[in-house]
Parts: C-alpha cells; sequence; structure tokens
C-alpha cells in the first residue's frame, strides 16, 4: 500500500514530487512508525527511446505516469517534439509491501484534447535487490496490440528497507503523500502576458468568419481569454500573469478555438512559448504562426523575478524584526508613490489553529490542512492527521496587488482515497482587517452564506500605500484562473431575476414619485417640487451634476457617524442563498445519476448566459447604491475626492475645453501606445465595490463566547 492522498483539487497544483523528502510539515498527532514491511523506493526517470509517434508531425510530446496499486503516485513533465526524450527526474515513493507491482503508463500530450496513449509497462518490486541502485529498460506495450513496438524507457531504481536507525526519523513526521511528496508550491518568477491581437486567422463558420478565443496553459495554471464575435482578426487587448515555478521557465501552450454555440468548439491551431529562451526583466513582442492552421497570434512577454511570497514558522516573523519591519513600511511609504505600481502593499497570515472541525472519517476524526489563497495565490499548510484540533502555527506572505482582493481561508480534510473534503471556508476583504489581532473566524460553507462546524484563529497584518491602492482602482481587476463553471439553477436564475426587479423598482418608485408632483397629490410637496424645479433650470450649471452625488454621499456618511444608519441587512438575499445551497446540494446527488450526455442541451448554454446577465445588471445597480451606502469607506472616500476634482474641473474649465481634451485623448490614444489594453475607470471603480451577494458573503459570523483565546487561556491554567 502507498500512502497517499489527492489534492490536485483543492490546490490545483501538477503532480510531480522531488526526492527530498520534505519535513517541514509535521504533525502533532501520534503517527504509525515505520514497520519492517515499509519500503522507500527511489527512482530517476532517466529517458525513453524509440517511442511512438502520435503527432501529425510524426513527432510526440511524451510525459510518463507511475501507478502502484491503481492510484497516481508521480507524473513526469512534459518534453515537447521528441520521440527520445530525456527526463532525468527524481520520485521518492514510500510502500509498505512489495506485492504490488509499479505500472509505468507513457502518454501524448495534447493541450485541449484527450491525450494519446504510447505504451504501458510493468516493473516487479519484488525482483530488486535491496540497497542496491539498479539500472532497468522496460519496453512499452499495448495490450490491445502486444505485438506493436513502442519503444523503451530506462530507469534507475534503489530499495530501501525503512527500519533500524530510520525508524526515529519517520516517528517525527507524517509518511502520508500530502507532506513527503508534495511539490514545493513557492514560485520563482512571474511571466506577464498581454494577448493583443490575431492575424488573418482560420475562417471556421459558413459565413467566412470566425468567434476566436484562445486558451494558454503553463504547468496547472490556465486562462482563457474572451471570445471576439464575427471576425478574423480579433484584437483582445487582455493581460494576466501566470507563477513560475521552474527557474529554467517552461513552455507555454497556446490554443486558438471558435466558439460554437451548441456544439463542440472548432479547432483553429496551436502554438508555444519556451521561456527559457527569453531574457528576464524585458517586455518581448511575439507574432507566433499557429501550427496546424492558418493566422497569427501577437502577444508582449515579460519575465519578472519572484513576488513577496513566503511559507515560515510561526517563530519566523518578518513584521516582528524590527528592521525588516521598518523596511517594509519604507518600501510603501508615501514618498514611494511612482515605484512600482503594481507593488501595492504586503500580506502577513498567521495561520494558527483551529477548533471544532466537523468529523470527516469514520474514525470520527479528520486530517485538516488550510488552504490560503488570494487572487491567483494559492499556498497551504501541512497536514495534521488524526485531530479535530489542529494547531499549523505557519507564517504566509503575500504580494498585494489590489487592496480590494479578498483573502480565502479554506480547511480541508485529506483523504488518500478520493478528493479532499470541504471542511469550512472564510473570506476576508483586505480592506477590513484589524492589523496584529488573532481572531478566531467561524467557518463557514462553500457557498459563504451560513456557518459549518468549527473556527479557526488567524492573526493577518496588511501594509499597503493609499495612494497607489487607489489609483490601481480605475484599472481592471484581475481574473481568478480557476473558478467554478457557471451552471443553470432554477433558484440562482430566480436570485438574480428578483435582485434586478428591485433594482428597476427603484427607478419605477421614482417615477411615480415624480409624476405623483406633476398630479398634484400632495399640494405642498407639489408646491415645493415646482419652485425647487424653477430654480434649478434657471440656475443650473454642469458643475452641479458631481456636487449633487457629493452631497448625496456626505448625507449618508453624516447619518452613519450619528447612529442614524438606514442600510438595513438584506436578508432576503441571505435566504435566497440558504435556499440555493439547498439545491445544489440535491444538484451534487442529482448529478451523480444523471449521465453526462443527459445534462449537454444548447437551450442550457441561452438560459446560463440570461441567468448571467440579470447578475451582471442587478450587481451594477447594486454597487453604486453600496458607494453611496459607505459600504466600503475606503472606496466612498475615493468617490468624493473624483466628485471634488469633477466639480471643480466642471465650474473652472469651459465644457467645450473638457471634450475636446477628451476627443484628443481618445483619437490619439492608439497612436501613442499602440498595445495599450482598453478599459472603463468607471467600471473598473465600480467593480471592486461588493454586490449585495459579496457583502452577506463577506459577512464576519460571530463565534461562540467559549472559543474566545482568553478564556481559551483561563481554562487551560484552571
Amino acid at each position: 500500500m502507498l500512502y497517499s492522498c489527492k489534492l490536485k483539487s483543492v490546490c490545483h497544483l501538477p503532480v510531480i514530487y522531488n526526492k527530498k523528502i520534505n519535513t517541514a510539515g509535521t504533525s502533532n498527532t501520534d503517527v504509525p512508525l515505520a514497520d519492517p514491511g515499509m519500503y522507500q523506493l527511489d527512482i530517476t526517470l532517466r529517458r525513453g527511446q524509440s517511442l511512438a509517434a502520435r503527432d501529425r508531425g510524426g513527432t510526440s510530446d511524451p510525459y510518463v505516469k507511475f501507478k502502484i496499486g491503481g492510484k497516481e503516485v508521480f507524473r513526469s513533465k512534459i518534453i515537447h517534439k521528441s520521440l527520445n526524450p530525456v527526463w532525468e527526474e527524481k520520485a521518492c515513493l514510500l510502500v509498505d509491501h512489495l506485492k504490488e507491482p509499479l505500472y509505468i503508463k507513457v502518454f501524448d500530450y495534447d493541450f485541449g484534447l484527450q491525450d494519446d496513449f504510447m505504451g504501458s509497462a510493468f516493473l516487479d518490486l519484488t525482483q530488486l535487490e535491496l540497497n542496491r541502485p539498479t539500472d532497468v529498460t522496460v519496453t512499452l506495450k499495448d495490450p490491445h496490440y502486444p505485438d506493436h513496438d513502442l519503444g523503451i524507457i530506462l530507469l534507475s531504481v534503489v530499495l530501501t528497507p525503512k527500519e533500524g536507525e530510520h525508524r526515529d526519523v519517520f516517528q517525527t513526521q507524517s509518511l502520508r503523500l500530502s507532506d513527503v511528496h508534495r511539490k514545493p508550491h513557492l514560485w520563482r518568477g512571474i511571466v506577464s502576458i498581454t494577448l493583443i491581437e490575431g492575424r488573418d486567422l482560420k475562417a471556421m463558420d459558413s459565413n467566412g468568419l470566425s468567434d476566436p478565443y484562445v486558451k494558454f496553459r503553463l504547468g496547472h495554471q490556465k486562462y482563457k481569454s474572451k471570445i471576439m464575435p464575427k471576425t478574423l482578426n480579433p484584437q483582445w487587448r487582455e493581460q494576466f500573469d501566470f507563477h513560475l515555478y521552474e527557474e529554467r521557465g517552461g513552455i507555454i501552450d497556446i490554443t486558438a478555438w471558435d466558439k460554437d454555440a451548441g456544439k463542440r468548439d472548432d479547432f483553429i491551431g496551436r502554438c508555444q512559448i519556451d521561456l527559457s529562451a527569453l531574457s528576464r526583466e524585458q517586455t518581448h513582442k511575439l507574432e507566433l504562426q499557429l501550427e496546424e492552421g492558418e493566422g497569427h497570434l501577437v502577444l508582449l512577454v515579460t519575465l519578472t523575478a519572484s513576488a513577496t511570497v513566503s511559507i515560515s514558522d510561526l517563530s519566523v516573523n518578518s513584521l516582528e524584526d524590527p528592521k525588516e519591519r521598518e523596511e517594509i513600511l519604507k518600501r510603501y511609504s508615501p514618498l514611494r508613490i511612482f515605484h512600482n505600481l503594481k507593488d501595492v502593499g504586503f500580506l502577513q497570515v498567521k495561520v494558527i489553529r483551529a477548533e471544532g472541525l466537523m468529523a470527516a472519517d469514520v474514525t470520527g476524526k479528520s486530517d485538516p490542512f488550510c488552504v490560503v489563497e488570494l487572487n491567483n495565490d494559492r499556498l497551504l499548510t501541512h497536514t495534521v492527521y488524526k485531530n479535530l484540533n489542529p494547531e499549523w502555527n505557519k507564517v504566509f506572505t503575500f504580494n498585494i496587488k489590489d487592496i480590494h482582493s479578498v483573502l480565502e481561508v479554506t480547511v480541508y480534510d485529506e483523504d488518500r482515497d478520493r478528493s479532499a473534503d470541504f471542511l469550512g471556508k472564510v473570506a476576508i476583504p483586505l480592506l477590513s482587517i484589524q492589523n496584529g489581532e488573532q481572531k478566531a473566524y467561524v467557518l463557514k460553507n462553500k457557498q459563504l452564506t451560513g456557518p459549518t462546524k468549527g473556527v479557526i484563529y488567524l492573526e493577518i497584518d496588511v501594509i499597503f500605500n493609499a495612494v497607489k491602492a487607489s489609483l490601481r482602482t480605475l484599472i481592471p481587476k484581475e481574473q481568478k484562473y480557476i473558478e467554478e463553471e457557471n451552471r443553470l439553477s432554477k433558484q440562482l436564475l430566480l436570485r438574480n431575476f428578483i435582485r434586478m426587479k428591485r433594482c428597476v423598482m427603484v427607478l419605477v418608485n421614482a417615477a411615480y414619485y415624480i409624476n405623483s408632483c406633476f398630479d398634484w397629490d400632495s399640494p405642498a410637496r407639489s408646491l415645493a417640487a415646482f419652485v425647487l424645479f424653477l430654480f434649478v433650470v434657471w440656475n443650473f450649471e454642469l458643475y452641479m451634476i458631481p456636487m449633487l452625488l457629493l452631497l448625496l454621499l456626505t448625507w449618508n456618511y453624516f447619518l452613519i457617524i450619528s447612529g442614524k444608519d438606514n442600510r438595513q441587512r438584506d436578508t432576503v438575499v441571505e435566504d435566497m442563498l440558504e435556499d440555493e445551497e439547498e439545491e445544489d446540494d440535491k444538484d451534487d446527488k442529482d448529478s451523480e445519476k444523471k449521465g453526462f450526455i443527459n445534462k449537454i442541451y444548447a437551450i442550457q448554454e441561452v438560459c446560463i448566459s440570461v441567468q448571467n446577465i440579470l447578475d451582471e445588471v442587478a450587481s451594477f445597480g447594486e454597487r453604486i447604491k453600496n458607494t453611496f451606502n459607505w459600504t466600503i469607506p475606503f472606496l466612498s472616500w475615493l468617490a468624493i475626492v473624483a466628485l471634488c476634482a469633477f466639480t471643480l474641473i466642471l465650474y473652472l474649465i469651459p465644457l467645450r475645453y473638457i471634450v475636446l481634451v477628451w476627443g484628443i485623448n481618445k483619437f490619439t490614444k492608439k497612436l501613442r501606445s499602440p498595445y495599450a489594453i482598453d478599459n472603463n475607470e468607471l467600471l473598473d471603480f465600480l467593480s471592486r465595490v461588493p454586490s449585495d451577494v459579496q457583502v452577506v458573503q463577506y459577512q464576519e459570523l460571530k463565534p461562540d463566547p467559549s472559543h474566545s483565546p482568553c478564556k481559551r487561556k483561563k481554562n487551560n491554567l484552571g
């Protein structure tokens, strides 16, 4: 039996393991000692020779999988366009008996398509000599066509019994896969990619055009561009970042597709970027020819050094070191406004412990570990086995690109037989964090709408430059690479319809109110409205529009600070979110009974589009309301500053000059900066304001008083 668990669905890291055994993540529970039947199998995957060609060009993109007992325990990197690949990769596996052979499978990697089988072989572990390096050559065969010659794989293996003097080493650490074989998930650099345009793409539709979009993949990281309808020369102007985990860089796989509603999308072509061939700290303009198709893609690619991201024990704390803290404060001081505008701030998260977690295993215990996410940055703690009150005592640091980001901390139960089980989650907006305060956060369900069992203790510090944060608010928001796919939900469709209806009813009620003034339903009110109308129209100037919005913001602010807060808790949205969660649970159960084919309907895609449009319209109205309601004070103050500036500009400068400057800027923007990414500052600003649904999701639940840190200490003393 191999000690393993599947974390791929949680942390989205490729299943690649290093020879060096990681002892950083140790469990504080009793773990079984290595018995005389425990073995360590060290494998070096050397190379392949004369492998089968699976691509049109007469080559393949081979990679190798190792399996023991039906479980995948190793996956190699992909060697592109080679029938004689050289890997030189090492793996360290722990097995507790030698009855199960090592199953070796080779595949040809096809991005966007199903990978092609290239052959397999078995290695009988009982035939290996102990403590002796052995060179092994295995012949690849296809069980369906045993006469076909599919090449050979060369390995070096060492089988070592884990007993005697090695017993003490394994007593203090977990033997499970998540700690011993987990790939390091700290990145060494960042690759920034700007997808500019496509040229002369292949026509895939009957009208002689296409609806192209592009997929990017670097290791486990994926990005999909927006769809450009009815064009062979699309202009995307999209920017995104990937993390670099390998010192040499890696290969970015790029495929272009034509969107077809109701059926499978058409393949337009593919290309690759070899990052090892690009110099660092320099922007490269690349015009890539699409293979297996027609046309070119134009991109800008920049490789930069790693951002401030780290994992350490609680004893190693950047902000408690006076010199490091002073250096961080200096880096984000008001005097360094224009130094690296992307570097907005510094985040330190102490994941201390959790209490009263849900029991996910049949033994009444769980094997919890923690995933800490900030946008696309994703780090993990070690696993604490057989414990409902784990202590991790880890410190995570992140680089803040957007102060309006939300920190997500999710607790999972490691399960070696299947995907990790969800135990609870909290979402914390960075602007709501109180520095240096250890807090007990009540864990929520997957939809963040209600509590689940357990609390997690976190201590978070945020240091940021307010001016940089304000400027970054006016540029497009970073898109998350890994998000759940939209699916049709009756409850979600109804919720979005009601949200949009509430926004529309505000306008309808305002229209009724104005009409009642015209009808003189209330003579006093109509007379006052008539006098106000005459005064405003006679004295109206354009600068009064932002001034009126400014007065509305100021009025709501004074209402809040005077204790007359007119903001009501949105219980309707909360109730609907809870109903939606129940429906999701039913859908999950039903989906296990239904086949995949029964779910594919063309009408479903249309319904999902309607559902998403309703959500966007409702969210737009709610975000405007929440800006004036001071839901996020930082953004409301930023709106006040902007409205003051607009009022002064409109008051002091004639309108024709303002329009002239605006028009000149718009007409010359592409001439001054051909590859600039189009954006709308107002929409970018509103994208940072939470909708009513997000306000409910980010609400902090009140913990049980018995979980307070002070009471815990008193109980311990007693």
